[in-house]
């Protein structure tokens, strides 16, 4: 854990703190989706496609979007993700053409398993801070999303380098 008094830093120690706070967070959350992942014989792709599904049933587009992946590679991953019952694929009501994926009860409970305990003492961080406190990291954390998102657009659409 990074500590600061802040009675006695500047704001530019401040600022180093928060930056190296955040990457140690980004790896600690890699490192365990990674050990999940490893324990549950998923890959990237697929860990990705179930987290999303946390949210609730999305499109096999949306899955293809989030994913970065082609139609054709998501087909295989839900078909993976399906023969191995963590999820389910209907037919939209609305759009005969799309295609609907949720989440299975195996999914919620492996997802319990793994990251419920995590959530539940994530709550009492959370509860913790006071109203202004909580506005002001939930600001952070869009402010970091969104630039984190305009990174990889801007990576994304660069030309490929070799080695």
């Amino acid at each position: 854990m990074i500590e600061i008094n802040s009675s006695s830093t500047n704001r530019a120690d401040m600022t180093k703190a928060i930056s190296l706070a955040v990457m140690r967070w980004q790896d600690a959350t890699q490192a365990y989706d990674e050990a999940v992942g490893a324990r549950l014989g998923l890959i990237a792709a697929e860990r990705h496609c179930l987290g999303l599904l946390y949210g609730g049933p999305q499109s096999a587009g949306a899955v293809a979007t989030a994913t970065g992946l082609t139609p054709a590679a998501v087909t295989a991953l839900i078909d993976r993700l399906e023969a191995r019952g963590l999820v389910t694929r209907t037919r939209s009501l609305e759009d005969r053409r799309k295609v609907v994926i949720e989440a299975t009860g195996l999914t919620r409970q492996l997802s319990e398993r793994y990251y419920g305990a995590i959530a539940r003492e994530g709550e009492k961080v959370v509860a913790s801070f006071s109203d202004a406190e909580l506005v002001t990291v939930l600001r952070f954390i869009n402010a970091a999303l969104d630039l984190q998102s305009e990174q990889l657009a801007r990576l994304k659409a660069e030309p490929p380098t070799a080695g």
